[in-house]
This record gives structure tokens, sequence and C-alpha cells, in this order.
């Protein structure tokens, strides 16, 4: 079934590159060390609980959540812990980590087995134990997400499987060599939050997919498949939930507050599975590819293993690699170091040669208005460019930067190859200042 909106978002036509996607993943090889960062998820890190010189085995909790929007964190392979220290992580900022001397074991704790639950506070109590976040990119945690108070709201689950990012295939292996289990999600879904229907929502560029769920959802009550046109950013939420729904989420506003829930259809394989067999998220399939990588593959990695041991399971480099990215070119976010780790997030990491890597000269605005008609969320990122420039925060403001999603359709369609991305975040980063300092100037008034 097709239910594309007739007055769609906008957004962008990207090269879709997806040389993976007929390539089923492979386990890679237990690595000799990880390094498990506490924090790979959005809220307040995880608090160790092991300590240096422990053995610890494969799925055991070596952090726990420190609140409730927290994640606990698990072991991926067996070893002796040989560091509990931070690092410099890709975004800037020291995070806690565990650094984990492999065995060549791959032991599993013993403790370890399909939880049981009765009601829906001890389902998403299961979850929270199962250290599931949003694999799709967010890292939100899924328990924190599926906390709904008033279930009558929900009249559908999105399941995301547009995975509209160029190169990325992960989330399409998931859906080709784990429909058992992404089904079997769905249906769990559908009886604890008690959902309407659910819509596997999957670009029009992955037939095999489309036409697999068709297949399986026609043996599903209230389970149908939205066929979707191959466009950039297709996989936002919020572009989501309005091409699926034709539902509009207002500004300060969930997905909730329109009646949807969206969740990362690996995501939904990994609850599967967690309730399957106990083993909490301890690895995770992502994309190896580029220009520079010599062997293109979907690989299953464990968490905390470095990006130097993936891309060397991946034959290692055919050429000088001169930029990394995690995730797609798109978004991805730049990495300095071979020494950084796989995320639970982490969907992708790709690799480009010089001629791939080198930015293109920027030069000044032609004010061409591109940025504006391409923006899924009609924003204006010339003028919050202006604006920024300027210093201009209560203009910033009411240009409402703070709705930018970041998906780079700016910067991409840019004939001047404005860095306008780049500035919108730097300008959401300003306002947020702005409004820290104003509340603490009226907090101090009273």
């Amino acid at each position: 079934m097709n239910l594309w909106i007739q007055l769609k978002m906008h957004g962008v036509h990207v090269p879709h590159h997806k040389n993976t996607a007929a390539m089923p993943a492979v386990i890679m090889d237990c690595p000799k060390s990880v390094t498990i960062p506490m924090s790979m998820h959005i809220g307040t890190p995880a608090r160790p609980l092991v300590k240096v010189g422990e053995y610890v085995k494969m799925g055991q909790r070596i952090a726990e959540a420190d609140g409730f929007v927290s994640s606990p964190v698990h072991a991926s392979i067996s070893g002796t812990v040989k560091k509990i220290d931070s690092f410099l992580a890709s975004n800037g900022r020291r995070i806690p980590a565990i650094t984990i001397e492999s065995d060549g074991l791959m032991a599993r704790c013993e403790s370890l087995e399909p939880p049981v639950y009765h009601n829906q506070q001890e389902f998403l109590q299961t979850l929270t134990d199962s250290g599931i976040v949003g694999l799709g990119g967010a890292g939100f945690p899924t328990s924190v997400k599926l906390t709904v108070k008033n279930m009558a709201k929900i009249d559908a689950v999105i399941v995301n499987g547009a995975e509209c990012e160029p190169y990325i295939t992960s989330d399409t292996r998931t859906m080709l060599d784990q429909s058992r289990l992404v089904m079997e999600g769905a249906r769990i879904l559908q009886h604890q939050l008690k959902a309407p229907k659910i819509l596997f929502a999957i670009e029009d560029n992955k037939p095999e997919c489309i036409a697999l769920f068709e297949k399986l959802c026609a043996a599903e009550d209230a389970m149908e498949v939205c066929s979707l046109p191959s466009m950039y950013p297709q996989g936002g939420e919020k572009v989501l939930i309005y091409h699926t729904m034709g539902r509009l989420v207002p500004e300060g506003k969930l997905p909730i507050d329109v009646g949807a829930i969206v969740i990362n259809v690996t995501t939904l394989a990994s609850i599967a599975r967690y309730l399957e067999h106990g083993l909490p998220l301890v690895r995770k399939c992502i994309t190896v590819d580029g220009s520079a990588v010599k062997e293109p593959k979907n690989v299953v990695a464990p968490i905390g293993a470095s990006l130097a041991d993936v891309f060397a399971f991946c034959g290692g480099f055919k050429a000088e690699p001169k930029k990394v990215l995690y995730g797609g070119p798109m978004m991805g976010i730049a990495v300095p170091d071979l020494s950084e780790p796989i995320l639970k997030n982490t969907n992708a990491i790709l690799a480009f040669a010089e001629d791939e890597a080198t930015p293109p000269k920027t030069t000044a605005c032609i004010r061409c208005g591109r940025c504006i008609g391409h923006c899924p969320l009609r924003l204006m990122p010339a003028e919050v460019e202006d604006a920024y420039a300027a210093g201009d925060v209560e203009k910033l403001a009411a240009l409402k930067v703070n709705l930018c999603m970041e998906c780079g359709c700016c910067s991409y369609i840019c004939p001047a190859h404005r860095p306008l991305v780049q500035t919108n975040r730097l300008a959401k980063a300003k306002v947020a200042a702005y409004l820290r300092e104003q509340k603490q100037k009226e907090a101090a008034a009273k």
C-alpha cells in the first residue's frame, strides 16, 4: 500500500551508493581489545560496576543506567578489564570508558536467559535491562521512548526502514536477513502498546524489502507497508510521520502528540532477539564502505571494537583514507583517529580517498534560495548564516533554528558550497546558551 502524501515535505535526491545492499552481514573476528564508552545514548552516562583487573564475560553488565534517561552497558567480549578512564570522543567531549582485553573465548555470561515479564511496566524494565537504544542513529533509550502514559493516544507505530543515507545498507540487511525477528518485534510492540496499526516505511529503492514485507504483512492484522519515494531525508522522524500519516509534528511537540511512535527496524529486531535469547545489545551490524576501503561489506562488530580493527577485517585500505566518517556522508561525523570505537548507534563507518574527501572551495552566497526550497522544515539557512555572523541571537530564535534536524540538505544543495548545516549547529548552540542565561537571570531576579 502506498500512503505517499500528495503535498510532500521537501528534500534532495542524492546518489544512493548502496554498494553493499546485496551483501549479507559477516560476523567479525574477536578483536584483541574493546573500549566501551559509558555514553552511547542520549541522557546521563552509565555508571561503571566493574574494577580494573576484574574478569568479565560477554553480555555481563559492566555499567548500570544512572537515571531514567540512561542505559546500561554490557561487555561485548570476555576478558579482563584493563582500564577505566576517559577518552576524547569524536564529538570533542571526554567520555568515561571501560577497556577490556580479550581472552579470545567470547565466553557468554552464564546468568543470561530470556527475560520474563507479565505487564507493560515489567516489559519496559526488560528493555532497560537490555541496553537497547535507538539504533538508527539517535541513540535515545528505547525503554524511555516506549514509556507512554496514555496508550490510547497511539494511532500507529511506524517501523523506520527508509535508510535514506547514501552508502548505508545495514538496515536493509536486517530486513532481508532477520525478517522473522523484525516481524516478531512488531507483534510484541503491537501487543504491549495496544497499537491499532503497524506501518513499515520503506523507500522504493529497496524493492526486495518491500516485496518481502508486503508478503509477511498480508498474514498479520493491521500491519501494512508504506512504499515511499527515495528522497533524502525520508527517514527523518518528522518527515516520515508526515509521509506515512499525513500529520505534522508541531514545534515543541513529540511524535506521540500526533499519535505516532517511530522505531528503527534494527532496533525492533534487537528487541525480539533479546526477548528470545536474553543476550543484551553487545554487537551491531554496520556498513563498511567508501572509496578507500579495500573490501566493502556489512559487518557484525562487537560494541567497542576500534575502527582500525573493523577496517582491517575488511581488508584494510586500497588508498590512503583522507576522511573517515561515523555514519553516512550527509549526517556523519568526521573521525580524527581510527582508535575510536564502534558505538551502539553506529550504523556505518566510511573511509574516502583524497579525491572524494577534499571539500570544494566556498564562495559567496548568491542568494538563490535553494537552501530554503529544499529544507524539509522550510527553514531559512541563508538567513540563519547572516544572523549568526551578526551575533543576532534574537533573530536566530525567530528563524526557529532550533527546529533544524541537521540533515545537511542545505549544504548539499548550495551552489556556493557554504557550510550551512555547520552554521546551523553553531547557531542552535548559541540560542541554547542564550536561553539558559535568560533563565538564570530570571531566577536571580526573583
